[in-house]
């Protein structure tokens, strides 16, 4: 446990972007943020039972709207009542099944507490530089919109839908 925490501070520590981060996506492959250099990509911690869940629907079609210039990817959690209790299968299939989605989604991570993944302590500590209150994610499908150069460059609370004029004014 210590040896994860110490490894985990060391890629936080000298992380300059989202891309210096290692993600698993939900089908237990890597998955590469690095990729993504020279598109926006909105970062979204998800969960299959909440009352945002059908945010789904519309995170789908901002992905097809801007395909070209945004991706954008789920992070189940279940930090939030408990709310995304489902494995990574049962996520992928939950979300292809009542959703369509088609966009990449990572592995069930822990986005506050003890055990936060390094990119989302990464992007709260970002958040709170530019005044973002703390805590940072409130709840479920709280939205990180990071530019073409892996930097941070908005916050979004879970009631802002993504097809909402606050988010997509960033990528007309």
């Amino acid at each position: 446990m210590v040896r994860i925490l110490l490894l985990s501070l060391f890629l936080f520590v000298g992380a300059n972007s989202v891309y210096d981060f290692k993600v698993t996506g939900l089908d237990g492959t890597p998955l590469d943020i690095a990729k993504y250099k020279g598109k926006k990509i909105l970062i979204v911690n998800t969960a299959s039972k909440c009352g945002f869940t059908p945010q789904y629907a519309d995170l789908e079609k901002l992905y097809e709207t801007y395909k070209g210039k945004l991706v954008i990817i789920g992070f189940p959690a279940n930090n939030f009542a408990q709310q995304e209790p489902g494995s990574n299968k049962e996520i992928s299939e939950f979300c292809t099944k009542n959703y369509g989605v088609t966009f990449p989604m990572a592995e069930k991570v822990d986005v506050v507490g003890d055990n936060i993944h390094p990119l989302f302590k990464y992007l709260t500590d970002e958040a709170k530089k530019m005044g973002v209150a703390d805590p940072v994610i409130k709840w479920n499908f709280t939205k990180f919109l990071v530019d073409e150069n892996g930097k941070l460059i908005a916050v979004f609370p879970s009631k802002v839908k993504p097809m909402d004029d606050q988010i997509t004014k960033y990528l007309n």
